[in-house]
């Protein structure tokens, strides 16, 4: 039985079916960068039991993750046979704090209050798509590979979901048309689809070469399409059935057929 890790986004998590608990086969590592995943932990930062009003307690999780840094041993823990990769939360900012950690700006740690506790106070931005953040990224990718080879991890097969940012969407009749709207972070917080492409594409290529042993799954061009009618949505990378379709197939070619179910 496979036994899968993803660190990445709803675009792969959404593979498999949504229940109350997650798979037990299943650990999903989201919500924060690899810059973030790689840093100290914010230093004095007390851990809530509750979260905040409003937030599931998976959001809750997910951004304590971040903030405490234990998505590696979570990642080492669980003894991948598969490791996912995707890039989309990847567009969030990042934060550094007065002591040095660094964490992400997700819109759960904007919106759930996180950020007036004292320990995260005094934080100084790093825009994504800064030549800063990048450089940061990359290399943080040098750091992960050193990891896969002297952790566990180095056995797990690397799989990189291959991703861009959706211009176009389906129609009810099928057909396409550019995207509507203007992408963004979150509300009231706009986003160059163009530049955030781009960047994906950068990093990709980045983690291909730090990391060569990493397979790819990848959708068909033709299905790179957002959907209106998708559960989340509509967005940039939410996108059309056939989408999740090519990359289960990708997946199953590469061993995961045993955990990977549709659930969109």
């Amino acid at each position: 039985m496979a036994r899968i890790a993803i660190v990445g986004s709803c675009i792969t998590r959404d593979l498999w079916p949504l229940r109350e608990a997650a798979p037990r086969d299943l650990l999903y590592v989201s919500r924060t960068s690899l810059v973030s995943l790689l840093s100290p932990p914010v230093a004095d930062y007390r851990s809530q039991p509750d979260p905040p009003d409003g937030f599931t307690r998976y959001q809750h999780m997910a951004v304590e993750a971040d903030l405490l840094k234990t998505g590696l041993s979570q990642l080492i823990a669980h003894r991948p046979t598969h490791l996912i990769f995707d890039f989309i939360d990847e567009r969030f900012d990042l934060l550094r704090l007065p002591a040095g950690a660094v964490i992400t700006h997700s819109w759960e740690l904007e919106s759930g209050g996180y950020l007036g506790r004292p320990a995260l106070a005094g934080p100084q931005p790093i825009p994504r798509l800064s030549a800063g953040a990048e450089r940061l990224w990359r290399q943080a990718v040098v750091e992960f590979a050193e990891l896969l080879r002297l952790t566990v991890l180095r056995e797990a097969k690397i799989i990189l979901h291959s991703a861009q940012w959706a211009s176009r969407q389906v129609l009810p009749d099928g057909a396409a048309q550019p995207l509507q709207g203007h992408p963004h972070i979150w509300d009231g917080r706009p986003a160059d689809l163009s530049a955030h492409n781009e960047m994906l594409r950068r990093y990709e290529a980045h983690f291909l070469a730090t990391i060569p042993q990493a397979e790819v799954a990848r959708a068909r061009p033709e299905h790179q399409l957002a959907d209106p009618a998708h559960r989340w949505g509509l967005s940039p990378f939410h996108y059309v059935p056939a989408y999740y379709e090519d990359i289960g197939r990708a997946l199953a070619a590469l061993g995961v057929e045993e955990a990977v179910t549709s659930g969109v």
